[in-house]
């Protein structure tokens, strides 16, 4: 696997584990969140960096060399959140691949219509409990 320079926007439940995988496998990753306590649902094998502030400033984002990150996943539960940090990652600093989390699953048309790439864990939670359905 090829060393990756990734930005994870938002250190909840889901950011701090997919940071903590992220880094587990040995990529370099930033986290980013606007609520210090949430730093400490990391694992205590993540070795990647923490900065305390919001994504949705340019300078927070500047502060995490975003321009220079192979994959940016925001992972907030703020779906305008999301998709504003998003297309900035895409439009400003022209990151290649960006992957936004979608919290309201109404809204995952807005979001790939905008050509932003979403995971829909709702829909795919949901997905997974029809399939068990024998």
């Amino acid at each position: 696997m090829t060393h990756k320079y990734i930005v994870v926007v938002g250190c909840g439940r889901l950011g701090a584990y997919l940071a903590s995988l992220l880094s587990g496998q040995g990529h370099s990753v930033v986290v980013i969140d606007q609520v210090g306590r949430s730093f400490a649902q990391l694992s205590a094998e993540f070795s990647g960096f923490q900065i305390y502030g919001d994504a949705s400033e340019l300078d927070v984002l500047r502060q995490a060399k975003i321009e220079q990150a192979d994959s940016v996943f925001v992972t907030t539960s703020s779906d305008n959140i999301n998709l504003m940090v998003a297309q900035v990652a895409r439009a400003i600093f022209k990151v290649s691949h960006v992957v936004a989390r979608v919290y309201n699953p109404q809204r995952e048309a807005v979001y790939k219509e905008l050509g932003v790439q979403v995971i829909n864990p709702t829909q795919l939670s949901a997905n997974h409990f029809l399939q068990t359905i024998t």
